[in-house]
């Protein structure tokens, strides 16, 4: 072996060395790359460099303390990274301020990737199209709490074209100046799954946009708050996923709460929590359940998490599907979804439920339904989808065999009691970003990923077209409470009307090359239909 090389490997003879040998992150590769570069063909340079810098100045460490209990999703090493945004002060380039997000100078690639998502959203881009002349969210002042991705991007900039406005304060240069933007105030938040470029394309676009990727939960709420309390400003609508913006103004600020003209939820968690408070009597204004209407279920929830639960895996995992043995935890429509696409790459599936009509369903459909204790010992793969907490506990990771893969396809991330595991026994080791291994004393190691929140937001991205779906569903939801007469909604819980799933449905047909078949004046009077919908009863199960 060439001495050069010999001399290079000094210090990483041992294997549990080399497994943390290199920086994973692209600056780090980039430092690397640079530090090669000058070492020239025979690389003696670059190794006199590197003494002599050390010697001057302290080194970076390249080794990860095996100890470190260093959040994953955070995904980067560099100095940059550990100043929060909270405390920088950026500015667009046309001197726009107020916001809060990692890297305004990413602008450019955010862009980009809402542009390439454009493409692949013809439905919200169609109703765009044909509503934005007639602007039926004129006056509209909407406060959204939502995943930020280029997908949600689309949503908002949608949303403005139909009108939605505010005004915003920021001061430049020591001056206060107000501006009528039409635009929306909106937190994209939820630690993980918010993509720091398109949070930056925003902000360059004049959106006071709060969110960045790898937010603490202080940072979660302070951004809430400052979509919420903003200067100068009365939301009237709320755009809400999981109930945290509802959750927050309700126990904060109740006076401005009742000023809302209605909430848009498309959660299961956050409709949940608005049955809740309808059933104790503290829900004061309508709201719309985006979850449980027919264009949400079937296909955000279906026909996506199906796709992007092998997306999840095969990115993080680089596994082999075929034999394996997995146990999902939920037979909703997230777990059906789940379920087909693992058994049909070859997966030995096993489902537990607390349904019994959901549990029949899984049992028809081919799959054991068991519970977790039974086979937890001998499965290969646990994934969430329940929207419960703690359906994972320690006591079940404590059987499982080394190498078990965790992820949860559910909500938030509550369902996998990931807290159970920082203890002084456990040693936690990084290794990749959205990838831990949690390591027994024994040697035993589970892989967690994505630290127990969403796997399909944080490890992979999900399919545009079925988001333009859910996406039309939610503007229409607020196209509908914010123009209904007085008395149409009380302070309640309602579905979407079927007519309008179907106006979401019919938008996305033209990428399909799908034509409907018309009815008759004798075939609709015989169903007795409106030839023009809808087609279907509210209580018809698709």
């Amino acid at each position: 072996m060439p001495e050069k090389l010999r001399e290079g490997m000094t210090g990483f003879k041992d294997r549990q060395m080399r497994r943390f040998s290199l920086p994973t992150s692209s600056r780090g590769l980039l430092r690397l790359a640079a530090a090669g570069a000058g070492a020239g063909p025979g690389g003696g340079a670059g190794a006199g460099a590197g003494a002599a810098a050390g010697a001057d100045e302290p080194r970076r460490s390249s080794v990860a303390s095996v100890c470190s209990t260093e959040s994953s999703y955070t995904g980067s090493s560099s100095d940059e990274d550990d100043v929060s945004p909270r405390e920088k002060l950026q500015k667009s380039s046309s001197g726009f301020s107020d916001f809060c997000v990692k890297n305004i100078s990413q602008h450019a690639f955010g862009r980009r990737e809402i542009e390439i998502a454009e493409q692949e959203m013809p439905g919200i881009m169609a109703l765009r199209r044909r509503a934005g002349d007639d602007k039926p969210l004129k006056s509209a002042k909407i406060v959204g709490c939502t995943h930020i991705n280029a997908q949600t991007a689309v949503l908002v900039e949608t949303l403005v074209e139909l009108g939605a406005q505010f005004f915003v304060a920021f001061k430049e240069l020591n001056s206060l100046y107000m501006c009528a933007t039409p635009v929306l105030i909106f937190t994209f938040i939820l630690f993980l799954p918010s993509k720091n470029e398109v949070a930056a394309a925003l902000a360059e676009a004049g959106y006071p946009v709060f969110a960045w990727r790898g937010e603490t939960e202080e940072d979660f709420w302070w951004c809430i708050d400052k979509c919420v309390n903003a200067e100068g400003w009365q939301p009237n609508m709320i755009l809400d996923d999981g109930g945290d913006a509802t959750h927050l103004m309700l126990k904060k600020y109740p006076a401005m709460f009742k000023m809302i003209k209605g909430i848009v939820e498309e959660s299961v968690t956050g409709v949940h929590r608005l049955y809740q408070l309808s059933k104790a009597g503290k829900l004061s204004v309508p709201a719309m359940n985006v979850n449980d209407s027919v264009t949400k279920t079937k296909f955000d929830n279906l026909y996506s998490c199906r796709e992007s639960i092998i997306d999840s895996l095969k990115r993080t995992t680089d596994m082999m599907f075929g034999g394996k043995q997995v146990v999902l935890c939920g037979y909703g429509e997230v777990g059906k979804g789940c379920c087909q696409a693992l058994k049909g790459l070859g997966c030995v599936v096993y489902v537990t439920e607390i349904d019994p009509i959901c549990a029949i369903q899984a049992c028809m459909d081919g799959f054991r339904v068991v519970k977790l204790n039974e086979v937890v010992r001998n499965v290969d793969i646990v994934v969430t989808a329940t929207g419960n907490k703690n359906v994972v506990t320690r006591e079940h990771m404590d059987k499982m065999k080394s190498g078990c893969v965790i992820c949860n396809m559910g909500h938030s991330n509550t369902e996998i009691d990931v807290n159970s595991l920082r203890t002084p026994d456990l040693t936690w080791e990084k290794v990749r970003s959205q990838v831990d291994h949690v390591i027994w004393p024994d040697g035993k190691r589970i892989v967690l990923l994505a630290e127990g929140r969403l796997v399909n937001l944080s490890c992979s991205s999900l399919p545009s077209f079925v988001v333009s779906i859910t996406a039309a569903t939610q503007a229409l939801a607020l196209i509908e409470l914010f123009n209904a007469p007085h008395g149409r909604y009380k302070s309640d819980v309602y579905l979407l009307p079927k007519k309008m799933d179907e106006y979401v449905a019919s938008l996305h047909l033209p990428t399909f090359d799908a034509h409907l078949t018309e009815l008759s004046d004798e075939q609709a009077k015989y169903m007795g239909l409106n030839k023009a919908g809808p087609f279907k009863p509210n209580y018809y199960r698709y």
